[in-house]
């Protein structure tokens, strides 16, 4: 008889055991209480195992006292199968070791945990990779794609994940460990079965099923729903490991896995066919694979539309004529035979127009098309929440064209809306459904939908799941597609491997219905007194706090691609600093179950304490998280008419302390060179000792600029400068570049009439009351320059990215805002949009960190067009600085600071020449560079300005000879 047990001594039995990383504590499992699904589980424990033993610890434990088992690696599951009400095992934390590659065997062996990019990494020294290619590679785990049995754009060249796995170490359910290996020609020995009480039972059962087993499993490449038992017919030679692929967990837990590495062709080409719908596509796609391509997938005007609109005009490269398209890879060694097969696929697949494509990069940038749809999914056309759990059903490819068209008539029969996308080749499609989960009886509507849905792939003779495996979204769902000898089938195989019902409890075998316990419909709404309008979620906080779909980007190193989301995950590795974590916990806290104490829980300030409100999720997660308004939020609601912590105070009330600083400069750099009284103020202020004090300027930028005035011309185009607290009391040199830039460039430099403030550090500590206040006088004072056509540039980037983004979210006047905004541009933005040729900077190396808030606000695309043209060598960095404003200087984050200054910024300049420019437009980037390393940073202007000065210095003197 089971003896129940709480979390609590579950946690302490496991401690004791010698496992060290198990928590119990509120704010971790809110943290794992969602994957990348719809759906919402709250763990009792979160163990993260170290090695083998300690993940047969857990499993003897949670048999002895019946608590369930999930097994996790990225989270990045969309049909809920790294969910579970018991122990959720993460393997991702330290199980995650490439152990060896055989380069001569084309193999290697990898831990569970491993993220599949990483493994792609040490296989590339060898010349070799891992066939699959899931769009989430940077962050999914090698276990989490044989859990679903992942594929992937390439599955037609390279096969699914179950073709590409020699071997696998399980310990199953019931607590035997298997070492499989490929079978020989003969299948499994019989003595290894009559020695394992598992495999000989496995068999037993398959000779008694082998009807229902021929009839019904493997009639078409991607049939993954339910167990993959062809694997198992004595014409596959018994293959387990294969069979377990795709499993999700229920039978065993993965220790380690030998896979299958590949050789890249030499050769890839890419033809882009164009189709008057989505469903002439799915027509053609049968005739494609005649050509034998490594991938043929399929989009549609809708996705590339989205793209257009959320990324820019420039984001979509130009198409073959059509409203969808196939792009379709053809790969060889040979390039003249590459070729040749790449105008038959033109010329035979009935396309309306078609491009070929053989420059690599050309064709990165349409692929790319396909991978940000595939983000910006999570939004639908009609800019709603887009759900899973309905976005990954196959059909035979033969049948895809007339499957789409019913599809698309049963979305309108509901009134939905989704961006359909998917592996066409394989008649595998994707699709997120607005389905009004937020509504009242939306739940009632998500299951008629996918009742329908499913029967109408069961008529196309389909499969629910093409590569994403059956979860809690479609386990339920299995007995429609399946007959009821198979469905017993299932549940013995279970009794084989789990007798005891512990693994992944609720998929698979004895299912949890689809439409309990969904996340979206449990969350109560939070309108009322917000500080921000969240314009886009229509003034809701659930449902901006739920924009996060869990598909976990943020967990990736987004900074190799010029990212910076997250970058205090990239500094620790856990989950609670991700943006996904951190959006987790909120939406615990809105449940008021798991999290309760509202804005104030502590476990909401400890998972948005490490939050840089770098604001690089606002651009970088693909559904637009924006943590940090989210942090300000908080802060706001949780302090407001409450006493705040010193820093509140000290740094958010930075730019008032300066104006009384600025009228006795001197004195107050002095006071804080005494020895003692630096670092006592800094103590006192909430600020980290071992950062500095940098001086205030001797004579502030406005001052300058009114003792100028006479000086300079009047001639030009006028434009406002927006004159920032930072340049106009701290560096002033670098607005008085911006000046000599904009009047080479033939503008005509002015202020306004007093000193503005965006506000910027009354909204990073959540002051939003006064930061309301202050950007409306700002709005009001810019807005009639903006109204006659003026342009406002910012100087500091933080500062401009506020009047262009989060002014809109609080100012009084929406109208003076949103001017305001239209107008402000950076200085790259101003010079780029005026056709200005920048001097001449050949042969100059640049190091260039662009602020987080001008990546995620306003894009650095026109600076690196700028310094392209000219001429300079710029080393672009990714990720965040790791200063962030108030965050690195604040008590308590000084470590987490300069690891994220670590990631890419620190190495970049100590590794420089002593000649490189470290070109960092933010105060803060600089204030970072000058307290951890001997260099000094430079602002575009300065950097431009002089380049200006020294051109001006060789132009030949005319003496009038």
């Amino acid at each position: 008889m089971l003896r129940v047990i709480s979390g609590a001594d579950l946690a302490a039995l496991l401690r004791n055991a010698g496992i060290s990383d198990v928590f119990d504590d509120t704010m971790t499992r809110a943290a794992y209480s969602s994957d990348a699904s719809l759906y919402r589980v709250t763990p009792t424990l979160v163990v993260r195992p170290r090695d083998i033993d300690e993940v047969s610890a857990v499993l003897a434990a949670s048999r002895e006292h019946g608590v369930p088992i999930t097994a996790r690696g990225g989270g990045t599951s969309v049909a809920g199968n790294a969910v579970g009400t018991g122990v959720v095992l993460d393997f991702s934390r330290h199980m995650n070791n490439v152990l060896s590659i055989d380069p001569d065997a084309h193999t290697a062996v990898v831990q569970p945990g491993v993220v599949q990019v990483h493994l792609q990494e040490a296989a590339a020294a060898h010349g070799l990779r891992f066939g699959p290619d899931p769009s989430t590679f940077t962050r999914c785990t090698i276990g989490g794609m044989i859990g679903n049995n992942a594929c992937g754009s390439r599955t037609l060249g390279y096969g699914r994940t179950s073709d590409n796995v020699l071997g696998l170490q399980v310990l199953t359910g019931s607590g035997e460990f298997l070492r499989l290996t490929a079978p020989t020609a003969h299948g499994h020995r019989v003595a290894d079965r009559q020695d394992s009480p598992t495999l000989t039972a496995l068999a037993d059962l398959t000779r008694g099923a082998l009807a229902t087993i021929r009839t019904e499993f493997a009639t078409f490449g991607r049939q993954v729903s339910g167990y993959a038992l062809e694997h198992l017919l004595p014409e596959n030679r018994f293959d387990v490991a294969r069979f377990l692929v795709g499993s999700e967990g229920t039978l065993g837990l993965v220790t380690e896995a030998t896979v299958r590495l590949v050789t890249d062709p030499a050769h890839r080409v890419l033809v882009a066919l164009g189709y008057p719908d989505i469903a002439a596509a799915g027509d053609a796609a049968p005739t494609v694979l005649r050509f034998d391509p490594t991938a043929c997938e399929g989009i549609d005007s809708r996705i590339v539309d989205v793209v257009r609109e959320r990324r820019g005009a420039q984001a979509v490269p130009a198409l073959p004529a059509g409203a969808a398209w196939l792009f379709v890879e053809v790969a060889g060694d040979d390039l003249d035979h590459v070729l040749a097969i790449a105008g038959d696929i033109c010329r035979e697949c009935g396309a309306v127009d078609s491009l070929v494509v053989t420059d690599p990069g050309h064709a990165a940038e349409l692929w790319r098309i396909r991978a940000d749809g595939a983000g910006l999914a999570g939004r639908s056309p009609a800019g709603l929440p887009a759900h899973a759990g309905w976005e990954d059903a196959a059909v035979p490819p033969a049948r895809l064209g007339n499957y789409l068209r019913d599809f698309d008539a049963l979305m309108d029969e509901f009134g939905v809306t989704g961006l359909p996308y998917g592996h066409f080749g394989d008649g595998c499609m994707h699709v997120r459904i607005d389905l009004p989960l937020d509504k009242p009886g939306g739940d009632g509507v998500f299951r008629q939908f996918i009742e329908a849905a499913s029967d109408l792939v069961v008529r196309y003779g389909g499969s629910f799941s093409g590569e994403h495996g059956d979860g809690r979204a479609r386990s339920e769902l299995l007995p429609r597609m399946y007959s009821s000898a198979a469905i017993q089938l299932f549940a013995e195989v279970k009794q084989v491997f789990d007798p005891d019902n512990v693994l992944n409890r609720g998929v698979l075998v004895d299912a949890r219905p689809i439409d309990a316990d969904l996340r979206v419909p449990a969350a109560p709404l939070v309108r009322r007194k917000l500080a921000l309008a969240y314009h886009q979620d229509d003034g809701n906080f659930t449902q901006a706090v739920h924009r996060c779909t869990g598909v976990g980007k943020c967990r990736a190193d987004n900074t190799a691609t010029g990212g910076v989301m997250c970058p205090s995950y990239q500094a620790t590795r856990e989950e609670k600093d991700s943006t996904r974590g951190r959006a987790r916990v909120l939406q615990e806290m809105i449940n008021g179950t798991e999290v309760s104490g509202g804005w104030r829980s502590p476990e909401v300030h400890d998972a948005l304490d490490l939050c840089l409100s770098c604001k690089g999720c606002a651009t970088d997660c693909p559904t637009g998280v924006d943590m940090a308004a989210y942090k300000s939020e908080v802060l706001h609601q949780s302090y407001k008419g409450r006493l705040r912590p010193a820093a509140h105070y000290s740094l958010g009330w930075l730019p008032r302390w300066s104006k009384i600083a600025s009228k006795a400069p001197r004195l107050v750099n002095g006071a804080t060179r005494i020895p003692g009284v630096g670092q006592m103020a800094l103590s006192i202020a909430g600020v980290d000792r071992r950062r500095t004090i940098p001086p205030y300027a001797n004579e502030t930028f406005r001052s300058w600029f009114r003792r100028t005035r006479a000086d300079r011309t009047a001639a030009g185009d006028p434009v406002v400068m927006f004159v920032d607290s930072f340049t106009n009391y701290f560096t002033p040199e670098v607005g008085i570049a911006m000046v000599q830039v904009l009047e080479a460039a033939g503008y005509r430099p002015e202020l306004t009439a007093k000193q503005q403030c965006c506000g910027l550090t009354w909204i990073s500590t959540g002051q939003l009351d006064a930061a309301r206040k202050i950007l409306t006088r700002t709005a009001s004072a810019l807005s009639p320059a903006a109204a006659s056509g003026v342009p406002i540039v910012g100087i500091e980037p933080s500062c401009t990215g506020v009047l262009r983004s989060d002014s809109v979210e609080l100012v009084d006047n929406v109208d003076d805002a949103a001017a305001v905004a239209s107008a402000t541009r950076t200085l790259a933005e101003l010079l780029t949009e005026r056709g200005w040729e920048p001097p001449s900077l050949a042969g100059r190396s640049i190091v260039a960190q662009p602020h987080c808030h001008h990546h995620a606000v306003m894009g650095w695309s026109p600076d690196a067009q700028l310094l392209q043209r000219s001429g300079a060598n710029v080393q672009r960095l990714g990720g965040c600085c790791g200063l962030a404003g108030n965050f690195g200087v604040e008590k308590g984050h000084y470590e987490v600071s300069v690891a994220v200054a670590g990631q890419q910024l620190l190495p970049a300049v100590t590794s420089a020449h002593p000649d490189t420019v470290v070109l960092a437009d933010g105060y803060s980037c600089r204030t970072q560079l000058s307290d951890l390393t001997e260099r000094k940073g430079q602002h575009l202007a300065q950097l431009f300005a002089s380049a200006l000065s020294n051109a001006n210095s060789e132009e030949p003197t005319d003496h009038g000879m």
